[in-house]
């Protein structure tokens, strides 16, 4: 057999106790309401996440720069990518080349 379960009301209370140091809060104490604006999502991804090591003082340059150091990044390296430069500069395997006899050579 079920029993009957009655939920007593909570007491009421006609007298509210207002407390002066914690008033209610009112539309004037908060203020105006803060849009928070930005690009938000991209609707097409022109952009791919990934993860790259870069030397401690390289990183701490660009930040030191402000806000956007990780756009400035991006177009140190487009600069980079357009000049052609995406190959090793330093000559390194051409002086290796020139310093092996013939006939250890590779053909290039």
């Amino acid at each position: 057999m079920k029993h009957a379960i009655t939920l007593k009301s909570p007491k009421t209370t006609s007298a509210k106790t207002v407390d002066p140091d914690n008033p209610a809060w009112s539309e004037e104490m908060l203020g105006p309401p803060v849009l928070r604006r930005g690009r938000g999502r991209q609707q097409t991804p022109t952009k791919v996440l990934t993860t790259i090591r870069l030397d401690a003082d390289v990183l701490a340059y660009f930040r030191a720069q402000g806000r956007g150091y990780q756009t400035r990044i991006n177009d140190e390296l487009r600069a980079v990518k357009e000049r052609g430069l995406t190959t090793r500069s330093s000559g390194r395997a051409e002086k290796r080349r020139r310093a092996l006899p013939a006939s250890r050579r590779r053909a290039a």
